[in-house]
């Protein structure tokens, strides 16, 4: 570890000193000892109180454990055991009904429904590539997936697939912009006269059914004309350039459909990044920098030749009056910051002790984010966005909340200048939703489900209950419907609509986007107004669920349906009673959750990444992250503790598995195999997940893989 500078008091790794000193606080107006001293002050007044909030899970789950324990021989008892989660303030009393008061909002989070993009941002060819995907080709999209039902082919263009895209383009067009008369399929031209749309089908002129549909158009030349559409709150431009192989194969000369894709976008610091010291977490703050300097910028090699990315400007359009229009080029992005758990060993603090990893990411991130506020080419409300994961009920909410009003005095912010997104994803905070909420009204933004890490906590928490259903059947418990419903339900209650977004979970195979297509609308007509997505190109085809959807009138339906499930619903615990489990069966899951820990640690710890497609057992490609990881080792944790699997078949399913891994990655010359020797830290971190996942706060992967991650950069 290099010689630590001292600040105000704390030790500071001379990486993140440089960084803050060189590349953060120029620009902003704000002294360097002013920033350090404040800082100081806020990790002499947070840490204790973070580090009693820890304290505070770790009782309340030893109670749970013990109150299980002592129930092990008598049947399940539920309203018992819903009682007791009262009587220890596992779930805490519910106040009066309320409203969230959070103002300051930008459109792409209070009004328009859409995809939401979770990348790395670690790698800054990926942050851009999400920021940059507000704009995506519908074509492009269709073209080059299995969207149509089958995977395209190397080689050149084929028009027969050609041919199908428009198709397919054209009976979208006829779903959600339909014609006064006839259809989208015989458009023989396009054009803007007087300010109406005016569509030509052969002999015969029509319009929009819906007139209002029509927002704007970019006449460039004579021939190229584009038009702009607006659907549910997301635009859709049609391109007239016959120029172009499409257009002049194409009646009207239309040759690409774009659609608004991915409207919001989040930034990771978490669970899809390797940040485990002072230099990881400097590449992570300074490409958010660059985010919100506007000034990020990337060169690689593709396809033989240097590409540079860079952040795209915004486009001039006319509205329908003739009068300009500004048309946003990108995704309006939040940064996820870390929870409570994890401290990091950039700063120290006065007694020598790392300072909380979370407290670190809200000041730094904010100070990065102040950058926005002068030019406002992200928020044009000037505001920030941080979605804030892995908190355990309405005290850890409160105390992000605080969190945050500290780092707006410190910084010279007005209060909830920051904007705060809750991440659905632990038990507690699923059955205290409301006041969760609550804790933060006048600043939350988002809440979201996360399905991966609420299910290891829902396997962790309840672990002395009994062995638990196979993490494939996961999804048919009783509770996942519940949390899923609840979400929603909760967030229409308290104001959400107009005001913040409900999203929902990720989208985790991005090579299936035939089945994407055929499943994710479900998320918007649950009353979501966004949801994850894995790629640009699934932002493109989830945008058009959207186009189906209208979200805030299905979200009047279901608020004035009433509530759709109980907290009896949500506390089942998903308990495999009476199972009868062939060993097949059990090998089956256990080879299964077995290869999926391999495959996504070996990456983390031996190479540093976070976050990307990993082979499952089957060599589809997953989008794997920490969230997958917990809930495969919680499982097999869960069923070694019960007995259902012993010590030695982990250990031979884990080898077995390893040497799967091994040959799924042998093109990859970055690659360190595990075999066959299996003594490597790679290996042993992924047995540790399950052999001691029992004994992991709140089940997470954390611990295990920094630990392991910090050996590897050493050697």
């Amino acid at each position: 570890m290099p010689t630590q500078i001292e600040l105000c008091g704390l030790r500071v790794d001379p990486v993140l000193a440089a960084f803050v000193a060189t590349k953060a606080l120029p620009g902003t107006g704000l002294d360097a000892a002013v920033f350090w001293a404040r800082f100081a002050e806020i990790i002499a007044v947070l840490s204790p109180r973070n580090r009693a909030l820890l304290h505070r899970r770790a009782d309340l789950q030893a109670r749970i454990d013990a109150w299980h324990i002592a129930q092990r021989q008598a049947p399940h008892d539920q309203n018992a055991y819903i009682g007791f989660l009262h009587d220890i303030g596992y779930i805490v009393p519910q106040g009066a009904g309320f409203t969230i008061e959070t103002t300051g909002v930008d459109p792409e989070v209070a009004l328009i429904p859409g995809p939401q993009l979770v990348v790395p941002v670690m790698n800054a060819r990926f942050a851009l590539n999400a920021c940059n995907a507000r704009w995506q080709s519908l074509y492009d999209a269709l073209y080059g997936t299995d969207a149509l039902g089958d995977a395209p082919q190397s080689g050149a263009y084929d028009p027969v697939r050609g041919a199908r895209v428009v198709a397919w383009g054209r009976a979208h067009l006829d779903a959600v912009a339909p014609l006064v008369g006839g259809s989208w399929a015989d458009l023989t031209g396009l054009d803007v006269v007087s300010g109406q749309l005016v569509v030509t089908l052969g002999a015969m002129t029509t319009g929009l059914q819906t007139p209002t549909q029509f927002a704007g158009f970019l006449r460039e030349t004579q021939e190229k004309l584009k038009i702009l559409l607006r659907i549910n709150g997301l635009l859709i431009d049609l391109h007239v350039d016959p120029g172009t192989v499409i257009g002049a194969a194409d009646p009207a000369g239309l040759s690409d459909i774009w659609i608004e894709s991915a409207v919001t976008a989040i930034m990771d610091c978490e669970d899809s990044v390797a940040a485990v010291d002072a230099a990881d977490k400097v590449a992570a703050y300074t490409n958010w920098l660059g985010l919100m300097r506007g000034d990020l910028a990337e060169t690689f090699d593709k396809s033989g030749k240097s590409v540079t990315r860079s952040m795209q400007p915004d486009q001039t359009y006319s509205a329908p009056d003739g009068q300009p229009m500004q048309v946003k080029s990108r995704a309006l992005m939040w940064v996820r910051n870390v929870g409570h758990l994890m401290t990091s060993p950039a700063i120290l603090d006065a007694n020598g002790q790392e300072v909380p990893e979370g407290i670190m990411d809200a000041m730094i991130t904010v100070l990065c984010a102040l950058h926005d506020l002068k030019h406002r080419r992200n928020s044009a409300r000037g505001s920030i966005y941080v979605v804030k994961p892995k908190m355990h009920g309405p005290d850890e909410v409160a105390f992000a909340d605080d969190l945050f009003s500290r780092v707006e005095a410190a910084l010279g912010l007005p209060q909830n200048t920051v904007k705060l997104g809750i991440m659905d994803e632990e038990r507690r905070t699923s059955a205290n939703l409301s006041e969760c909420i609550r804790a933060a009204k006048s600043r939350v933004a988002f809440i979201n489900t996360g399905f991966l890490d609420r299910t290891g906590d829902e396997i962790h928490t309840s672990m002395e209950a009994g062995p638990m259903v196979p993490k494939t059947a996961m999804k048919d418990a009783v509770w996942i419907a519940a949390y899923e419903d609840r979400n929603v339900d909760i967030g229409l209650a308290h104001g959400f609509p107009g005001r913040a977004q409900i999203g929902k979970g990720m989208w985790a195979m991005p090579d299936l986007m035939a089945d994407m297509l055929r499943l994710k609308i479900a998320q918007p007509m649950a009353g979501a107004n966004c949801a994850w997505v894995p790629s640009p190109t699934a932002a493109a085809l989830h945008a058009t669920h959207y186009h189906r959807v209208d979200v805030r009138a299905r979200q009047a339906q279901i608020l004035a349906g009433g509530s759709r499930a109980t907290l009896a619903d949500l506390l089942t615990i998903p308990l495999a009673t009476g199972a009868n489990w062939s060993a097949e069966q059990i090998a089956a899951e256990l080879d299964n959750n077995a290869q999926g820990i391999l495959g996504y640690v070996v990456r983390w710890v031996d190479q540093g990444i976070g976050c990307s497609k990993v082979p499952d057992i089957h060599d589809v490609a997953l989008m794997e992250d920490r969230a997958t990881c917990r809930i495969s080792a919680q499982a097999l944790a869960n069923w070694l503790h019960h007995g259902v699997i012993s010590r030695e078949q982990v250990l031979a399913a884990m080898q077995v598995m390893a040497a799967r891994v091994d040959a799924q990655n042998a093109s990859d010359p970055a690659y360190r195999p595990m075999g066959p020797a299996y003594d490597g830290l790679a290996f042993q971190a992924a047995c540790d997940l399950v052999m001691q996942g029992r004994a992991q706060p709140s089940g997470y992967t954390e611990p295990v893989l920094h630990a392991s991650r910090l050996l590897a950069k050493a050697l």
